[in-house]
């Protein structure tokens, strides 16, 4: 590798580093080819992305972002796991590393924030970005759906309720 392709690989790995919401060191010493495979059809899966990238290169493009707490954790045969969700990839590697003892998660970053061993691992507990997005859009449609069936129910219950609101209103 000529010092131009080393400085393209260095400006790659520094936009991952600066835009990514988590990335995740993992040493992956001893997996077969098929292995790695399989871990990065996991991660397409979940639309998160997966680099092997020396360690060295690395180090230079990690200095001055957000995710320069994983420095010391470039050692060895380390794989970086990636994505904009911040919570995606701890999902697919914590996944894939339950599956394979060889695989062994070292920590990370979310954003300026390192992560250990645990902290990726309580990440990939948090509810995704689309599961929190869900249980938002219930939260605001359930009273919309209380009023729709109020207003649909018979005369008879409408009147109910108009009667205690109005007790309601009296008492206090």
């Amino acid at each position: 590798m000529d010092r131009a392709q080393k400085e393209k690989v260095v400006e790659e790995l520094g936009q991952i580093f600066e835009s990514s919401g988590v990335v995740v060191v993992a040493r992956y010493e001893g997996l077969t080819v098929a292995e790695m495979q399989d871990l990065r059809g996991r991660a397409r899966a979940g639309e998160t992305s997966v680099r092997v990238a020396k360690n060295r290169l690395a180090k230079i493009a990690v200095e001055g972002t957000p995710c320069e707490g994983i420095a010391p954790l470039l050692e060895g045969m380390t794989v970086l796991t990636y994505s904009e969700d911040p919570v995606a990839a701890a999902k697919v590697v914590e996944d894939f590393a339950k599956s394979n003892q060889k695989f062994e998660i070292l920590g990370g970053a979310m954003g300026g924030t390192a992560l250990d061993r645990n902290g990726v691992e309580a990440v990939s507990k948090m509810p995704s970005r689309e599961e929190l997005i869900a249980s938002i859009v219930g939260c605001i449609g359930a009273p919309a759906s209380n009023i729709a069936g109020a207003i649909g129910a018979p005369a008879s219950n409408i009147a109910s309720i108009l009667s205690t609101i109005e007790e309601k209103a009296e008492a206090a």
